[in-house]
């Protein structure tokens, strides 16, 4: 989020309330209703390619145990699947340098609707009751973390950088634990992932209410920053919420 800001930080030297803004009470909330609807859209998507044979078969491999289904890999497509929305956003400097509505809107959607089939694999492996429950503490999690970056008076630019090096060296340490299957860089792991992307929720917020400041009244370019904003918004809440389900061992099938 803060590259995709940058050029909207500034000091935090605006006299302006903006906690009782109109205005930006608006535009935020265009943000969070398009994240809750990628939530709903992911979920959807995600229980179509992990319940309905035809779609679950094309994306994942599966052993039948107990009568239900069980995750046992990933097919060639559904890898594909998996990776794509990185690939997306690596690619996607084109719509985020001169972000317009169009652009945007259609690589939020995309991402979503690419995560959401990706996620069966999660419906696949865990219990619903343990994946109801994270979700729970996820949203519970994602609300107080957004409000306190909404809130606070204090610059959360500066994590920015610190929070992004966190990600790729997160990165780094899970393709390398692909190989050393340890037990304790995995949990370290995950609980350095739900550290970050925590942080990133804040940070995140706080660069929504900055964009809009330097914004103004141009209607495209605040349509074009909401989605770029739910886009972060979203893929932080994602992120804490796998890690989260992952750290707390959830059960499984």
């Amino acid at each position: 989020m803060s590259n995709l800001h940058e050029s909207y930080r500034q000091k935090l030297t605006v006299t302006q309330d903006l906690v009782v803004d109109p205005a930006l009470r608006t535009y935020l909330l265009s943000v969070y209703n398009k994240v809750a609807l990628g939530l709903i859209l992911a979920a959807s998507l995600a229980y179509v390619t992990s319940s309905v044979p035809v779609a679950r078969d094309l994306l994942f491999r599966t052993v039948t145990t107990a009568g239900a289904p069980r995750l046992a890999g990933l097919t060639s497509l559904g890898s594909l699947v998996t990776i794509a929305p990185i690939l997306l956003l690596m690619f996607a400097g084109g719509a985020l340098s001169k972000p317009s509505p169009l652009r945007t809107g259609a690589l939020y959607w995309s991402v979503v609707a690419l995560i959401g089939a990706s996620m069966g694999l999660l419906v696949l492996a865990f219990t619903g009751a343990s994946i109801a429950t994270t979700f729970v503490v996820s949203a519970a999690a994602f609300g107080g973390l957004s409000l306190t970056g909404y809130l606070t008076k204090k610059d959360l630019s500066g994590l920015g950088g610190f929070l992004a090096t966190g990600v790729i060296g997160l990165i780094a340490t899970l393709a390398v634990n692909l190989f050393l299957h340890s037990a304790a860089i995995f949990y370290v792991a995950n609980m350095a992932g739900v550290l970050i992307f925590a942080g990133l929720i804040a940070h995140n917020t706080q660069g929504l209410k900055l964009a809009f400041h330097q914004i103004g009244d141009d209607r495209a370019a605040v349509s074009a920053a909401s989605n770029v904003g739910a886009l972060a918004l979203f893929i932080s809440f994602i992120n804490l919420f796998q890690f989260l389900l992952l750290m707390m061992s959830g059960d499984r099938r």
